[in-house]
């Protein structure tokens, strides 16, 4: 819970390094939570209102936290856009989100494992 409400807390810092476990336990409860409201709206016959509304609220954090995750691999935030590639962009992407940190600090800020 606290890699997710750090995230939030970086609601649109687009800018440093993001470790994998912070992005993939963002991820992780992200996706639950969607989950869990989905289910919600279905059984009140609301879909997709907090469902909608949960998206539109972690859009941002989402964004950023992958760009962060992004600059800690290395990379530009600009490698987001290889998403809208249909398949093989999501592919490049999640390659590039399971990659290993750089291991010293990089033109985006220091590593973040070195705080831990």
């Amino acid at each position: 819970m606290e890699w997710y409400l750090k995230v939030l807390k970086e609601y649109v810092g687009f800018s440093g390094r993001a470790r994998r476990k912070e992005y993939w336990m963002f991820m992780l409860f992200n996706m639950i939570a969607m989950l869990v409201l989905a289910i919600i709206d279905g059984v009140l016959g609301t879909y997709p209102l907090f469902y909608g509304l949960y998206s539109l609220a972690v859009f941002l954090p989402s964004l950023a936290v992958a760009i962060r995750r992004l600059h800690d691999t290395g990379k530009s935030g600009a490698w987001i856009l290889i998403s809208l590639v249909p398949l093989v962009g999501a592919i490049v992407l999640l390659i590039f989100t399971c990659t290993d940190s750089q291991p010293n600090d990089n033109q985006f800020g220091p590593n973040p494992k070195a705080k831990f």
